[in-house]
């Protein structure tokens, strides 16, 4: 075993604890200025991206399955539309999306989480920050996004679509754009999203946040009229090299 894969091991033994209750303070000190690094970490490198669009999906298509070729053909045409691309950093979903970017000549970002087996940032990355928490990637992938395209994925894309559509809701961020691409897959989903409304657990309107199709000219459009009636003008910061920016 190589020595980071040894390291990931390592950390991932102090975060598993972590969640096993109270711990001593300077333990819970010790998570807590580990959690800083990485907010600030991620801060610094991602500050001067511009207005960006995240791509969420699964790492584990390949570059011939029709989705990673989907999601490489909406990335680019979100790029022409301005937009940088920020993903997870990782294979799959990820790198096709980050390779549309680069196709496009857009800003290709990746945030890629350290996990005890490897998961290396994809060759298509301008950019991109290496973060040891999940909940820490999250708020990077959303903070820097005018919108959201959630390609077909399991576990954590599902976290990640429903993270942006309670954040919608509740009015944490501005109405921008959903897109599920992929209705056969997601078809399930959406079915269930219509028992919580038929239950009301969610309200009729909820379903004005998304738009579900496999068509890209439809996820364009949704995306360029959200973008234009919710978005806000986006201060313009410029780098101070004596903090190591650029």
């Amino acid at each position: 075993m190589t020595e980071p894969q040894t390291e990931k091991k390592q950390n991932s033994k102090l975060d598993v604890g972590y969640l096993q209750g109270p711990h001593s303070r300077w333990y819970e000190l010790r998570f807590i200025l580990i959690v800083l690094f990485d907010f600030l970490k991620g801060y610094r490198k991602l500050h001067f991206l511009g207005p960006c669009i995240t791509v969420f999906g699964s790492a584990r298509f390949g570059e011939d399955h029709a989705y990673y070729k989907m999601a490489r053909e909406v990335s680019a045409r979100i790029g022409k539309l301005g937009f940088g691309i920020v993903t997870g950093g990782g294979p799959g979903i990820m790198e096709a999306a980050n390779r549309g970017a680069q196709d496009a000549g857009a800003k290709s970002i990746g945030v890629n989480i350290t996990l005890p087996f490897e998961q290396d940032p994809n060759p298509y990355l301008d950019r991109w920050v290496e973060i040891r928490y999940f909940f820490v990637r999250k708020v990077l992938l959303f903070k820097y996004s005018f919108g959201f395209v959630i390609m077909p994925g399991g576990f954590g894309t599902i976290d990640e679509m429903f993270e942006a559509l309670t954040l919608i809701q509740t009015k944490k961020i501005p109405w921008f754009p959903v897109v599920l691409m992929g209705k056969d897959y997601w078809q399930p989903i959406i079915d269930q999203m219509h028992t919580m409304r038929g239950k009301r657990t969610i309200s009729p309107e909820d379903d004005d946040m998304l738009c579900i199709t496999d068509d890209v000219e439809e996820a364009m459009a949704f995306i360029e009229s959200k973008v234009s009636a919710f978005a806000t003008r986006q201060r313009r910061f410029r780098p101070i090299w004596w903090l190591g920016e650029k």
